[in-house]
């Protein structure tokens, strides 16, 4: 195979990058006049973006469209909104470019997050640290006796992916009735899969809601004031998916009124929410600034998935995490 120019705009740090270097040799990485120092963040155009074969990282949309030599783009992230247009998919798909991203890296991080947000639900963590309650008091007693096992109840997981697969391995000890939506179904997912007609019934049921979906057409405000009203009021919502796909003046409501017991976010739109946004001020919506992903080595994670695929590529098999 000819020497491969392999273009990459996200700054890694020195271990990460000498890592990259000396997994693609002997061939070529290039990179633009401005590295982007977060795998969330977009990248600008960039001229020497005409010479890649490879992009890895976060390339710029107008820069993949004018190419003509690119044959695979590998995303340094989970989503991969602005490349989920019809336009780029039908681009890909003439020019037969292989768009991969970084769901396995995140899929663990992203799991445990939701499980300690789970776990901080259950166990009434927010109001319990700090709070010195004598023993036998009825606050101390509301707390002890207010915290419900996690067994046996009831989960409704919406978008089915590497995150939702990892969470299902972690909640099974606990022997919890968990569905999943997904606009697909495959056949392998494990567990129940119910559709756009199933799901009011399902909401109606579920102890938690956990959101993953995407951004996307078609998700944009999935959560509204019909969908919240449709859960079992006094359910735990969790955002980890993207801020997006929530009407979060719906989802404030819900909080106020009683009908959602909390939420628990990792994603907000805007982020961070400006100040004096209602969510920041309720007792029950608590707000980590979209970290649910991340996690100790996370550079060197992706570069090591990166290299796995790349030597797939140079072996003509099939990418890992492809999504077009």
């Amino acid at each position: 195979m000819k020497n491969l120019k392999i273009f990459c705009d996200t700054f890694l740090g020195n271990a990460a990058l000498k890592q990259l270097r000396e997994g693609v040799a002997p061939h070529e990485l290039i990179f633009p006049a401005e590295m982007v120092n977060s795998p969330l963040a977009k990248s600008d155009p960039d001229p020497a973006f005409a010479e890649a074969d490879i992009a890895f990282g976060q390339p710029d949309v107008a820069n993949i469209l004018q190419s003509t030599r690119l044959k695979w783009a590998h995303i340094s992230s989970a989503g991969f909104t602005r490349y989920d247009t019809p336009e780029f998919r039908a681009f890909a798909a003439k020019h037969d470019i292989q768009l991969t991203n970084s769901s396995t890296v995140y899929a663990e991080a992203c799991a445990e997050h939701v499980f300690a947000f789970m776990l901080a639900q259950a166990r009434h963590l927010p109001e319990s640290l700090g709070v010195r309650h004598k023993n036998a008091t009825p606050e101390w007693l509301n707390l002890r006796h207010t915290s419900p096992l996690l067994q046996h109840q009831r989960v409704v997981i919406l978008g089915f992916g590497g995150i939702a697969i990892r969470l299902l391995e972690i909640l099974r000890p606990f022997h919890m009735n968990v569905v999943a939506y997904r606009r697909k179904v495959r056949g392998d997912e494990g567990i129940p899969i119910i559709t756009a007609a199933e799901l009011p019934d399902a909401l109606a049921e579920a102890d938690h809601v956990i959101n993953i979906l995407p951004a996307n057409a078609d998700s944009q405000n999935f959560i509204s004031t019909e969908r919240l009203n449709q859960m079992k009021r006094g359910a735990i919502f969790y955002n980890i998916g993207r801020g997006t796909t929530v009407d979060q003046e719906a989802l404030a409501v819900a909080l106020r009124s009683g009908q959602l017991g909390a939420a628990w976010l990792d994603v907000t739109e805007p982020e961070p929410l400006p100040e004096g946004h209602p969510l920041l001020s309720l007792p029950n919506c608590y707000i980590t600034p979209h970290v649910a992903g991340g996690h100790q080595g996370e550079a060197e994670n992706l570069i090591g998935h990166f290299l796995k695929n790349f030597r797939r590529y140079l072996d003509e098999a099939p990418l890992v995490d492809r999504i077009m």
